[in-house]
């Protein structure tokens, strides 16, 4: 009778089983059809897509190098990765919960009864063996979907632990990025320091041969010697960031941090600014930034939960089955008459307890309402930051445009300065404002064109593109971030 209950209970799981609570769908968000900054630049040709390759568009291979090593040996990737490791052992763990789980065991015992289990038995009757031996199955019917739920919780939390991977692969690339355009923008305003110090020295030298031929002042001698320590005093802390940034650079890409220093070290320029950047449409936006894939899988994984606990408002039905041999003779234990089966039908129904499940319930539905908030929250920065993107890097190349001539103009005027102090045509108060301007204006126009490399890389890390072969392909990551671990 069992054993057609069974087979019966079976047969109707398989046609009528059902998975309770609700279904994920993806929450709709009005988001604006276009970017309301979109940078316009003059005589700009064709945009670079934001799925570009964007190291090649820079054309510097040092640095496309050193974003490759860091995408390799990052510690910081190596911890996602690991997590990412941990979600999918998860996942493959939730999905054998809904097969049947089956066990071996087996017993050899020697057994001395009690006298008071077997009066009247001697002393030496009362010992004996036992041997036994057996397999056993057990398998939950999943009729309300309590497994399958959470197999889909498990899958979503693997999905978003392999977005949150590539999130931090486009945070490492682009601080790669953003510390080697700072660095060269660093190693520039060094140069300009050192470049204008050697003018002023120039023109202390001269201030001094006239004074020592009498025909200058100890006043022009002390204010040329003022302005050239304050130039001078420029030079050591920007040497100081330079030595951090390779520091940094080498940190990234898993090395100790002067592994570096010698290679970086030579002065080379900036990287070259893509023309125009074409940021797509928000909803491009969307589809690509994998933080807003990861709240949204984190958003699944909590509506399947609810599922999961509504289930226990419902009997939990499992089949269980054992098949062995048992015996007081180890040589009779597997003859004919020594067989034993069971076949067990169990139901287990909470429905005493509604009040704990219910509690569940509400509990599992306050954390999907959260997540829906963290996933509607994360859209909206994905759009703050891409416009702020966007108008900073066209603010900052406007600038880039202006302080550029300025450096070239003051350059000019310092040199003009200086032929006419020679030729006594001018005093020296007007070479000191000239070479003080000039200072200011190069070492401006450096720091702006840094900014604007910058704003560069802000912009395709905003809009998550731009960074080659930045898929989830477990295989692949495992032998790029395992390649080589400097720090072990």
């Amino acid at each position: 009778m069992v054993m057609r209950l069974a087979t019966t209970l079976l047969a109707s799981a398989l046609l009528t089983a059902c998975a309770v609570g609700p279904d994920h769908v993806r929450p709709s968000m009005a988001v604006p059809e276009a970017f309301g900054s979109m940078p316009a630049i003059a005589g700009a040709d064709a945009a670079h897509s934001f799925d570009d390759a964007f190291l090649d568009g820079l054309g510097d291979p040092q640095l496309a190098h050193l974003v490759h090593d860091a995408l390799r040996a990052n510690h910081d990737l190596r911890i996602a990765l690991s997590r990412y490791d941990r979600a999918n052992a998860l996942l493959r763990g939730a999905r054998f919960d809904a097969l049947p789980t089956i066990t071996a065991q087996g017993e050899a015992a020697d057994v001395r009864s009690s006298a008071s289990q077997a009066p009247g038995v001697s002393r030496d009757g009362r010992d004996g063996e036992q041997w036994s031996a057996g397999i056993s199955a057990g398998w939950e019917l999943d009729l309300f979907g309590r497994v399958r739920r959470g197999i889909e919780a498990g899958r979503a939390d693997a999905e978003a632990t392999a977005a949150d991977l590539r999130a931090m692969q486009v945070v490492i690339a682009g601080e790669v990025a953003i510390t080697y355009a700072e660095l060269r923008g660093t190693q520039e305003r060094l140069r300009v320091a050192r470049a204008n110090r050697d003018n002023q020295q120039a023109t202390h030298d001269l201030v001094q041969a006239r004074l020592d031929g009498g025909i200058g002042t100890e006043f022009d001698t002390a204010r040329v010697r003022a302005q050239l320590q304050a130039t001078a005093a420029r030079i050591p802390a920007l040497e100081a960031q330079e030595a951090m940034a390779m520091h940094r650079l080498a940190v990234l890409g898993g090395r100790a941090p002067r592994a570096l220093v010698e290679e970086l070290s030579g002065q080379r320029p900036l990287p070259a600014l893509p023309s125009r950047i074409d940021a797509g449409t928000p909803g491009d936006l969307l589809r690509a930034r994998p933080d807003v894939a990861a709240a949204e899988a984190r958003l699944h994984a909590a509506t399947a939960r609810i599922g999961i606990a509504t289930a226990d408002l419902f009997p939990r039905f499992t089949l269980g089955g054992l098949i062995g041999s048992q015996a007081i003779d180890g040589s009779a234990l597997f003859e004919r008459d020594s067989e034993t089966r069971i076949i067990a039908l169990g139901i287990d129904w909470s429905f005493l307890d509604v009040g704990r499940v219910r509690a569940r319930i509400a509990a599992a539905d306050a954390d999907a309402e959260g997540e829906l908030a963290r996933y509607r929250r994360s859209v909206l920065l994905a759009l703050e930051d891409t416009e702020n993107a966007l108008v900073r890097h066209a603010r900052t190349r406007a600038e880039d445009a202006h302080l550029e001539r300025a450096a070239i103009d003051g350059e000019t005027a310092a040199r003009l300065a200086r032929v006419r102090f020679e030729a006594g045509a001018s005093g020296l108060l007007e070479v000191l404002d000239a070479e003080r301007t000039q200072l200011q204006a190069q070492d401006a126009f450096a720091e702006a064109r840094t900014r604007s490399v910058v704003s560069a890389v802000a912009l395709y890390r905003a809009l998550a593109g731009g960074w080659p072969g930045l898929s989830p392909d477990r295989e692949r990551l495992a032998e790029a971030i395992g390649a080589r671990m400097h720090l072990r």
